[in-house]
């Protein structure tokens, strides 16, 4: 190949590297970077209002910080920035259950059999609510002053809301439950360990649709959160070197919020230092026993062993219900059988006991079984026996005849009574035979 041939190769490959370079993407334009106070607050409301959920992650860190949250997320010790959430550890689960399999049929159903037409009840259980949780943020000692105030306000206009919107309007709810069920299955998080699996910065990127969606079925109801975000006022109150002060004010459902946040510099950044403070002790918190990611695997496995589970066999056949040993089994249960015998005959042997006569052998006593207990009597009507008459009262005894007269031996005897027929009457003749045993 001549030079001048080489040098024209050249020069095409060249102009074909410059010509793909100037057609490709163009670079992503740098992130800007909160350099004063009140940029720290502004940055953060865009990202939401966008429903950037992963740069609203990655503004609101420092960049070591970051990366340790997204470890802690991969080993499901946290959710941050979801535990800023009310009810944050259940929201996992609230994802999967959206996604969960006739999730749309059974929640209308008890959407309909619950909710549907109980305003009146609603408006009650939200103020409630709202009173109850205004009064736990104002107890809570995870929350900073500035905290409590602006958190406060946030209840108190969603509470107020939600004693005025229909919350039971049957209509409303069979229009938004599909929505909900359709956004929460493309997050694509329903799945146990889901959350871990994909990593903090993959899961908030997967959540931004479903918080588009969420947001519009609120405005079905009345509750704008885009209008509350665009309305977003960041002055600043008062700087003292690297800490300073913003005041924030803004329209959320109809009420007015005026609150104020504590910012920090760190590396030439603001940030806000409750979100710094609360990040910093998600990191550094130990394990805990059931983190939201466990949470949401536990409930997983429970309904899928709820489906599967195998029917109970009868009482009778629980012995042949279990399967039988197999090969490796076997051996390792032989080979089991072996050691023991080993190690019985390396241990010494005990000393043997005394030969006791068959006589003075005590014959064990055995213990009788106890008796099955018998059945309880039935109930039988009693017997109707025939109705009986009082019995009378007993006659007391006669009193005994009077003892017999004796006849005076020196008396002469009464002549005897003679009738008109010449003899005896029988009145006189039976008197006389009663009162002389020897008359005849």
């Amino acid at each position: 190949m001549s030079i001048v041939r080489r040098v024209r190769m050249i020069c095409l490959s060249t102009a074909l590297l410059v010509a793909a370079a100037g057609c490709g993407p163009d670079p992503a334009p740098a992130e800007p970077v909160a350099s004063l106070p009140t940029q720290a607050v502004t940055q953060l409301v865009a990202d939401l209002r966008r429903n950037d959920l992963a740069g609203y992650a990655r503004h609101a860190l420092p960049p070591e910080l970051h990366a340790r949250l997204e470890t802690a997320w991969r080993e499901g010790r946290t959710t941050w920035p979801l535990t800023e959430l009310p009810l944050h550890d259940r929201f996992p689960t609230f994802i999967a259950a959206l996604a969960a399999q006739n999730a749309e049929r059974d929640l209308v159903a008890s959407f309909r059999r619950q909710f549907a037409g109980a305003d009146g009840e609603l408006h009650s259980a939200a103020r409630t609510l709202g009173v109850f949780a205004i009064q736990y943020v104002r107890s809570e000692a995870v929350y900073s002053d500035t905290e409590r105030d602006h958190h406060a306000q946030l209840i108190g206009a969603i509470s107020q809301w939600a004693q005025t919107t229909s919350l039971g309007d049957s209509a409303k709810g069979r229009a938004a439950i599909p929505q909900l069920v359709s956004a929460a299955r493309a997050t694509g998080l329903a799945a146990p360990d889901a959350f871990a699996h994909n990593g903090m910065d993959r899961s908030l990127r997967r959540l931004g649709p479903f918080v588009e969606r969420l947001k519009q079925v609120l405005g079905g109801y009345g509750l704008d959160l885009d209008a509350a975000l665009d309305s977003v006022d960041a002055t600043l109150a008062e700087q003292t070197g690297d800490t300073a002060r913003v005041r924030i004010r803004y329209q959320l459902a109809g009420e007015p919020v005026d609150a104020y946040v504590l910012v920090e510099r760190r590396q030439d950044r603001w940030y806000l230092s409750d979100v710094l403070r609360h990040a910093q002790a998600e990191v550094e918190a130990p394990p805990r026993a059931a983190s939201a990611a466990g949470q949401q695997a536990a409930w997983a496995r429970a309904v899928a062993n709820r489906k599967s589970a195998p029917p109970r066999p009868a009482a009778g056949k629980v012995e042949a219900a279990r399967p039988a040993a197999t090969l490796p089994d076997a051996g390792k249960a032989e080979s089991g059988k072996v050691e023991a015998g080993t190690a019985q005959a390396n241990t010494p042997s005990p000393r043997p006991k005394p030969k006791v006569p068959r006589q003075a052998r005590a014959k064990p006593r055995t213990r009788r079984r106890p008796r099955p207990p018998s059945p309880p009597p039935s109930r039988a009507p009693p017997a109707r026996h025939p109705r009986r008459r009082p019995s009378r009262p007993l006659r007391p005894p006669l009193p005994a005849p009077p003892p017999p007269r004796r006849r005076n031996p020196a008396k002469p005897p009464r002549p005897p009574l003679r009738g008109l027929s010449g003899r005896p009457s029988g009145r006189t003749f039976a008197a006389q035979s009663a009162s002389d045993p020897c008359h005849t």
